[in-house]
């Protein structure tokens, strides 16, 4: 049954192959759904769901599986990413639409883009924000990361084995999600030069380098209990089951290597984002990779947070894109 809130916010639950979907709706006409990254929930779309309703959509936000409200499968394989394009095929069945514009941020832009992808049916146009499209192919990424960092450890593989990270983060997790927003937020990620807080030390833990003082600006104490609340009920295991099976993903797409999104695009990104100027050559294939590309945005001095730290530029970016799809 829908659960209106005072806000205008719709919650629901619908069926999917992963049990349920959680999921906020907000206003009426052609869907738009929205798709969260790591470590967060439909919630890091509120700015964008009231502006899109008043643009004249229904605005859709998710929570992911494995996270929020949604159901947590316990084995670490059903966190594949086709398995998430099947919930989000779902959502939209479970909706009683034929088709959506589906807009991902961090891993949600990955979510998105292979939704788009795979199933080109469901999903006419796909919004990108802070992750860069790479089509699918290249070395096995357990193996790529691995490389990464000398003596010090990429977070991505610091993430691999069950129950590490969660040691981490689980017993204090307010402080923690704190710690790790901050450390990728242009106003207050670690200084040029300063020890990366994408990297750990050797028998260290990545809050090592996490900013401890401050709060960025777009984090509110409410805003970070929400947060924290969700992550405290459900744990972290299902939200990092998402890192834990890129090598089955890399496997699972090899059809689609090398394959263009020929869907009407958009990429948003911040020049203080280390998700998008790493991939500063996924960008510049674009011509290639996103040949339906129809906007593309540098926000300049923002973080990897973008739709939470320029909510007003990525609603403008986002209504803008919508209206020139035509629906």
């Amino acid at each position: 049954m829908p659960q209106p809130t005072a806000a205008g916010l719709t919650h629901r639950l619908v069926p999917s192959p992963a049990g349920r979907i959680h999921l906020v709706e907000q206003g009426s006409g052609p869907l738009v759904l929205l798709v969260h990254g790591f470590p967060e929930s439909w919630y890091s779309w509120r700015h964008q769901m009231p502006a899109l309703a008043a643009a004249g959509y229904r605005a859709v936000a998710v929570d992911v599986r494995g996270y929020g409200r949604s159901s947590r499968p316990e084995a670490v394989d059903a966190y594949r990413v086709l398995d998430l394009v099947e919930d989000n095929a779902a959502v939209v069945e479970a909706l009683g639409e034929q088709s959506a514009v589906i807009v991902g941020h961090d891993w949600g832009a990955t979510i998105a883009a292979t939704s788009t992808l795979v199933r080109p049916d469901v999903f006419r146009a796909v919004g990108l924000l802070s992750v860069p499209y790479t089509p699918p192919g290249g070395p096995r990424p357990g193996e790529v990361f691995a490389q990464l960092g000398g003596e010090e450890e990429f977070y991505v593989s610091y993430f691999q084995r069950p129950g590490r990270a969660e040691a981490e983060i689980e017993p204090d997790v307010r402080r923690w999600l704190a710690g790790f927003y901050a450390a990728l937020s242009a106003d207050t990620m670690p200084a040029p030069g300063a020890p990366d807080p994408h990297f750990v030390n050797r028998g260290g833990r990545l809050c090592d380098r996490f900013p401890t003082d401050r709060l960025p600006s777009w984090l509110g104490e409410h805003d970070l209990d929400v947060y924290a609340a969700e992550f405290e009920r459900t744990g972290l295991t299902g939200a990092l089951a998402r890192y834990r099976n890129m090598d089955r993903d890399w496997e699972d797409l090899a059809e689609y290597n090398g394959a263009p999104l020929t869907q009407p695009s958009l990429f948003a990104g911040g020049s203080l984002d280390a998700s998008t100027t790493w991939l500063a050559d996924a960008i510049k294939a674009y011509p290639t990779t996103l040949p339906g590309l129809v906007s593309s945005h540098i926000l300049d001095g923002c973080g990897h947070w973008i739709q939470q730290e320029r909510p007003t530029e990525i609603n403008r970016i986002l209504t803008d894109w919508l209206a020139s799809l035509g629906a």
